[in-house]
């Protein structure tokens, strides 16, 4: 029996995920993702792999949210105050 982080970290191992796959795929609910992801990010920094974040990006004006620390979808544009946003996509690669 895997725990929900060991099939986390198994899917992205071997493709790019929103956070709302992620959840649909195991079966959580969607707010529990980030969470895992950060646990799941100091677990991969120990074993010298690294969780590659595509950033969201807002569907209005295109700003890219590069700097952004936090895991989960950002609720507006800091840009133009628009709520259409791509979700930030996750996967699991080396170093």
């Amino acid at each position: 029996m895997t725990t929900i982080r060991q099939q986390m970290m198994h899917l992205l191992s071997e493709d790019r995920y929103r956070a709302k796959e992620i959840s649909q795929a195991l079966g959580i609910p969607e707010k529990e993702v980030a969470d895992h992801l950060r646990h799941i990010a100091l677990t991969l920094g120990r074993q010298g792999r690294k969780l590659s974040i595509e950033p969201a990006m807002c569907l209005s004006c295109e700003y890219l949210f590069r700097d952004r620390k936090r895991l989960s979808k950002p609720g507006k544009c800091p840009r133009c105050k628009g709520q259409h946003i791509r979700e930030p996509r996750y996967h699991i690669c080396e170093r």
